[in-house]
C-alpha cells in the first residue's frame, strides 16, 4: 500500500528557507546597525508593502494605477490624526490606516471599473494630483495641520525591552511586513487569487466563466489601497512628519517603477523595488546634484535593458538556465 508523501514540493521547500534565512537576517539586522541605517530598513519595508499592494492590482488583476501614491498619503495621514489629534497608540494606527484606505479604494474603484488601460490610469493619475491639495484644503486644517504638516513621536519599546526606538519600530515593521506578505502570499493562491488572474488575462472570458469582474476587480483594488496605506502609516511613523508636499505625483510615477524594477506579478520583487526607490534618488544625487534626474533615468534605461522582466524575471531566467545546464549533466 503506497501512503502519499506530505513533504513540501522542492519549490516550495526553497522558498521557505529563502523566505526563513531572509526573515533571520532581518532580525539580525537590528543589532548589527544603528540610527539612519535602521531607518532607511524601515523605510524600505513600509515601500514594500506599498509595492505588494500595487502588484496585486497591476501585477496580478490588470488594473493600471498612477495614483497610489495617494493611499499612501491617506494612509500616513490617518495615522498621523489618529496619534497626533486623539492619542491613539501606533499599533491602532497603522490597521486603521489600511481599513480607511480599503474603504475608500472600493468605492473609488468601484465606478471606476467603466474605465479601462490609458483612461483607468488617467482617472488615477487625477487622484493622485488632487490629494495633496485636498490635504491643504483650510476647512481640513484642524485635522490634517494644512501645509504645516502633523509631527509624530516614535513609539518606546514595550515592556522594558532594552531596544532603541529606532531598533523597536524597525523589528515592528518586519512583523507588520511578514503579516501582510502572508495574506497577500495566501490570497494569490486561493480561488479568489485565481479570477484575479483570470480577469487580467481575458476579462471576457472569466465573466464567461461565472467570475464577477465586478465584486473581483473592486475588491482587488480596496485590497490594494489598503495595503499602500498599512505602507504609508508605516513611513509616517519613521519619518516622524507628515505633510502634503511629501506626497507628490513623483510618489506614485515611484512606486510604479518599484513594481516594474522588482517584477510585475511577483511578491518578493517588491523588496528590491523598494530598495531601488530608497537608494537609487539618492546615488543619482551623490553622482550629480545638478542632473540628479538625469542620472535616475540614466539608471532606469540601463535597468529595463538588462533586466526587461525585473529583477525576479532575472532571478528566474538564471535559475532556469541552471536548471538546463544540471539537466544536460545528468544525461
Amino acid at each position: 500500500m503506497q501512503t502519499k508523501s506530505t513533504s513540501l514540493p522542492r519549490t516550495d521547500r526553497a522558498e521557505a528557507l529563502w523566505a526563513l534565512a531572509l526573515l533571520a537576517g532581518a532580525a539580525l539586522l537590528t543589532f548589527v546597525v544603528k540610527g539612519y541605517f535602521l531607518f532607511q530598513a524601515s523605510m524600505i519595508l513600509s515601500y514594500a508593502i506599498a509595492l505588494i499592494g500595487l502588484n496585486l492590482l497591476t501585477g496580478y488583476n490588470g488594473q493600471i494605477s498612477l495614483g497610489h501614491g495617494a493611499f499612501f498619503a491617506i494612509g500616513a495621514y490617518t495615522t498621523g490624526i489618529l496619534m497626533d489629534r486623539v492619542g491613539a497608540p501606533y499599533w491602532v494606527g497603522v490597521p486603521a490606516a489600511g481599513l480607511v484606505c480599503l474603504i475608500v479604494g472600493y468605492a473609488f474603484g468601484r465606478p471606476a471599473l467603466k474605465l479601462q488601460g490609458l483612461y483607468l490610469a488617467l482617472a488615477t493619475f487625477a487622484l493622485g494630483v488632487v490629494t495633496p491639495q485636498l490635504l491643504k484644503y483650510k476647512h481640513l486644517e484642524s485635522w490634517t495641520g494644512g501645509v504645516g504638516g502633523i509631527v509624530l513621536t516614535k513609539p518606546n519599546a514595550p515592556f522594558g525591552l532594552p531596544l532603541s526606538d529606532d531598533q523597536w519600530f524597525y523589528l515592528f515593521s518586519v512583523v507588520v511586513t511578514v503579516f501582510m506578505f502572508v495574506i497577500a502570499r495566501n490570497l494569490i493562491g486561493s480561488g479568489s487569487g485565481r479570477a484575479m488572474r483570470a480577469i487580467r488575462d481575458h476579462e471576457i472570458a472569466a465573466e464567461s466563466m461565472g467570475i464577477d469582474n465586478s465584486h473581483y476587480k473592486s475588491m482587488t483594488f480596496g485590497i490594494s489601497a489598503a495595503y499602500t496605506g498599512v505602507g504609508g502609516a508605516l513611513s509616517a511613523i519613521s519619518v516622524q512628519f507628515v505633510s502634503p508636499d511629501s506626497f507628490t505625483m513623483f510618489l506614485s510615477i515611484s512606486l510604479l517603477v518599484g513594481m516594474v524594477v522588482g517584477g510585475v506579478g511577483t511578491l518578493w520583487g517588491s523588496l528590491f523595488g523598494a530598495a531601488f526607490i530608497m537608494f537609487v534618488p539618492s546615488i543619482a544625487e551623490s553622482i550629480s546634484k545638478d542632473a540628479a534626474w538625469g542620472v535616475y533615468g540614466v539608471v532606469l534605461i540601463v535597468f529595463m535593458f538588462i533586466m526587461p522582466g525585473g529583477v525576479m524575471g532575472l532571478i528566474a531566467k538564471v535559475r532556469g538556465i541552471s536548471g538546463q545546464s544540471g539537466q544536460k549533466g545528468h544525461v
